[in-house]
């Protein structure tokens, strides 16, 4: 990576850059799930007011339909982004114009146009299923662009569905190039983020397509290779698998995973689903390996008229803010969405909280009996005269940090089983205002994206991006 001049890409030359130089967002991408599974226009990408000058505020104003069913679109990522490109001369460098949208289900990739018109993207081309069966892989989830100009997605099956962690890459036209990992591949697969600075890529674990396509049963814990528990680091360069940390019993489900933002930072943070926990990873200093320390624990909450003796918190997303001082998760079941300060790396400190509805509330049947955190249990969250059904779910902030965007579906098949009433609703997009001077959470009164109206019928917002970028896709390496 040192054999050519780097020039950095549509994005900021450093992360502290897009902090103080990154213009407000206005516009905000939104995949969009139809829970309707026979509705022919299916999932579809909802393009988002949230500039507050605007007439249409808080309005989805346009719907770039897939016309196809049983996709399950989930997650997105960028065809560039503030990685450095090796290119020999600065203005040649890629546009960040191409929004990939994987599925989880059909295995599809949908490439969205949102450079010709940012307000009403388009589709630009569609890479069938077929395509990565062939290679034997499945379950396409998270994109990150490469500093080559490719992109690379993770996947988390093989054509069968059963579990497998591995890495597929296309180029600039979305031509598929091939598999990722050179040798063995991981066991499972989910997310993944990289640091070419120090020649590492880590990869997190979900679980065979076969299993969490059909829900939640808790007999998927019983196989250990079939659901995920473990990080995987990967030498960059090689793209070989060199080591994996089982996080235990405590680590089952290690999603959403990133490292700090700056790329001289060698370390980062992944949340553990199912029993909500944050664990962090760093090189030690004596040998090349990586080790974990549990830094962020949510106990569970002992309930009756659950179905369960126990409701954990379930932690579907983090994300750090893009000066490295703040992590920010949500906790699905439980309700809350949490901020801390991440100052001391070991040390996590809480500085802000906010409820969004969840499966203890106040008014449920749910009756919580022991509670290590809480004196009550929350009550219920409205905005607008809307009730916040579900729970907080995907998240996305600001480039400056102060403004924090949250949905409210992880997974229709999942939703369907954990929040029917929220399906049947539609799903929600709230803001929390954030103070970065002090920390805390306030929640926006007055911001409400509500999908309960869509045209073919409530739909489930999932995952949100800015055309500028974000805190989620943008990956940066060192050019010095």
């Amino acid at each position: 990576m040192t054999q050519h001049k780097c020039y950095c890409g549509p994005g900021y030359a450093t992360p502290l850059d897009a902090v103080r130089k990154g213009p407000r967002e206005k516009l905000l991408y939104v995949v969009t799930v139809q829970p309707k599974l026979d509705e022919p226009h299916g999932d579809y990408l909802s393009t988002v007011d949230v500039d507050p000058d605007s007439p249409t505020f808080c309005q989805v104003i346009h719907r770039t339909y897939t016309n196809s069913t049983g996709n399950e679109m989930h997650h997105s990522g960028w065809n560039t982004c503030s990685s450095c490109h090796f290119v020999e001369e600065k203005g040649k460098a890629p546009q960040r114009d191409r929004l990939i949208l994987p599925c989880l289900n059909s295995d599809r990739i949908f490439i969205v146009d949102v450079g010709s018109d940012p307000r009403a993207p388009k589709m630009a081309k569609v890479i069938e299923g077929d395509v990565l069966k062939k290679a034997n892989v499945t379950a396409p989830h998270t994109t990150h662009c490469l500093p080559n100009g490719n992109v690379m997605i993770s996947t988390m099956g093989d054509a069968e569905g059963n579990a497998k962690g591995e890495f597929i890459e296309f180029d600039k036209n979305f031509e598929f190039v091939g598999t990722w990992t050179k040798g063995e591949t991981a066991l499972c697969g989910y997310d993944y983020w990289y640091q070419p600075l120090f020649n590492v890529m880590v990869a997190s674990e979900w679980g065979a397509p076969k299993l969490f396509r059909r829900g939640w049963r808790d007999s998927d814990l019983d196989d250990p290779t079939q659901y995920g528990r473990r990080l995987n680091f990967y030498k960059w360069n090689e793209r070989e698998l060199f080591q994996t940390i089982d996080l235990g019993d405590e680590g089952v489900c290690p999603l959403e995973i990133r490292f700090l933002h700056n790329p001289k930072e060698n370390q980062g943070y992944v949340g553990s689903t199912l029993y909500s926990k944050v664990y962090r990873f760093y090189k030690d200093e004596k040998s090349d390996k990586y080790l974990t320390e549990k830094v962020i624990d949510c106990p569970a909450k002992k309930v009756t008229g659950a179905g369960s003796e126990y409701i954990n918190g379930m932690m579907t997303d983090i994300l750090i803010s893009l000066d490295d001082r703040f992590i920010y998760f949500s906790n699905w079941m439980h309700g809350d969405v949490r901020q801390y300060d991440i100052t001391d790396r070991s040390n996590p400190k809480l500085t802000g909280q906010v409820w969004l509805g969840g499966a203890i509330l106040s008014d449920s049947s749910v009756k919580v009996i022991e509670d290590k955190e809480l004196t009550k249990q929350p009550d219920p969250t409205f905005i607008k005269g809307r009730r916040l059904l579900g729970g907080p779910q995907m998240l996305q902030l600001s480039l400056d940090g102060k403004r924090l965007y949250v949905s409210s579906s992880l997974f229709s098949p999942w939703d369907k089983q954990f929040y029917p009433e929220m399906v049947k609703a539609g799903g929600t997009i709230v803001q929390i205002d954030i103070d970065t001077v002090n920390g805390g959470m306030t929640l926006n009164e007055n911001f409400l994206v509500d999908f309960a109206n869509e045209p073919y019928g409530p739909s489930l917002p999932h995952e949100m991006r800015y055309p500028g970028g974000d805190c989620t896709s943008d990956i940066w390496i060192v050019n010095e």
